[in-house]
């Protein structure tokens, strides 16, 4: 055989070995920081600043703001926040991260070009069902995505292209990832969600789907101050999802094999709260490989006798959203 079929194979043997013997607060602390070599350094320099409010709009039963802050100077991001009415501050928040598609837009009823959306796409309109549950939910626009592609991207192809592969490719050249820069991203929204009386950050959860999905696992793992997690159609196993089929580059992290597989990543979340949704038909992330990461999630939140704080929801379905069991889950843990 003259391809390299074989060699990745063992590669991936050799790699990921043997799990560890024990979970514990030091294996947490070792593989964290591991972890966060592995995005890539995305150190910075603070500036004070005050948020651009660019939109505001009464949708009945909320209001929809639309802001621009500057997360990594000189980064500019626009952010949806949705205020339900009637409901005493602070409010218990929700962090909605948008996979793949037009940008944050999809997670709350819009139309690329800013209209309002008769149907839906595979987010589901999320966000609008979180702030109809009673929080404050706030939705970033990933980098690469929507209003944030590449200048060169901007009016060309499909609204759902994006600009993945030049800023992946890019970073990787300075020793950082796409996947990173998500996260530090993120973490930068909340470090604004701090400054304002609006948000109770003692009472954050953070949801998101696919791509999101990775930068809402990635950005738990990281930031503390996210009580409760969930995970949509994105739990896998590297070598079931990521390494089987051709996927986006901004799934790519160099050296991560040789850290952990992915179930042991998520892992870290733990003991926080984290529930995991998955369609049985979801071909993105197959059904067999989301099973074997709960068992191994399942081990791990025993070993840190937080096995309550762990759930799943396997549902009839695709690669989309459901929200069936979700929803109410980040009701009991963040609104009860």
């Amino acid at each position: 055989m003259w391809s390299a079929d074989v060699y990745l194979d063992q590669l991936y043997k050799e790699s990921v070995g043997d799990p560890p013997n024990l979970y514990d607060d030091q294996w947490k602390k070792k593989l964290k920081e591991k972890f966060k070599t592995a995005l890539g350094d995305f150190t910075y320099q603070s500036v004070d600043q005050e948020p651009t409010l660019l939109e505001k709009q009464d949708m009945g039963k909320y209001i929809r703001y639309r802001i621009e802050w500057t997360t990594i100077p000189p980064l500019k991001m626009p952010i949806y926040l949705l205020i339900p009415k009637n409901h005493s501050l602070p409010l218990p928040t929700v962090l909605a991260i948008h996979g793949h598609g037009y940008g944050h837009k999809e997670l709350v009823g819009l139309n690329p070009n800013g209209s309002p959306r008769s149907k839906s796409t595979y987010h589901e309109d999320f966000a609008v069902d979180l702030v109809q549950k009673g929080f404050a939910v706030v939705v970033p626009e990933l980098i690469g995505f929507g209003d944030r592609k590449l200048q060169e991207d901007q009016g060309r192809g499909k609204p759902t292209d994006n600009s993945c592969y030049r800023l992946a490719s890019q970073l990787l050249l300075y020793g950082k990832t796409l996947a990173g820069l998500r996260v530090y991203e993120c973490i930068r929204v909340i470090d604004y969600l701090e400054t304002q009386k609006e948000y109770d950050l003692s009472k954050l959860g953070c949801m998101g789907i696919s791509g999101g999905g990775l930068v809402t696992a990635f950005t738990s793992i990281l930031d503390e101050r996210i009580k409760a997690t969930v995970i949509s159609g994105y739990t896998n196993t590297f070598k079931g999802s990521i390494i089987d089929r051709r996927h986006c580059l901004d799934n790519y992290i160099p050296n991560i094999l040789q850290i952990a597989e992915m179930p042991e990543l998520i892992g870290l979340i733990a003991p926080r709260a984290l529930f995991i949704e998955a369609g049985k038909e979801d071909h993105l992330f197959p059904l067999e490989h989301v099973q074997i990461a709960l068992t191994k999630l399942q081990e791990i939140y025993l070993a840190f006798d937080a096995e309550t704080s762990l759930d799943a929801h396997i549902f009839d379905g695709g690669h989309e959203i459901c929200g069936e069991q979700s929803y109410d889950w980040l009701v009991r843990q963040l609104l009860q």
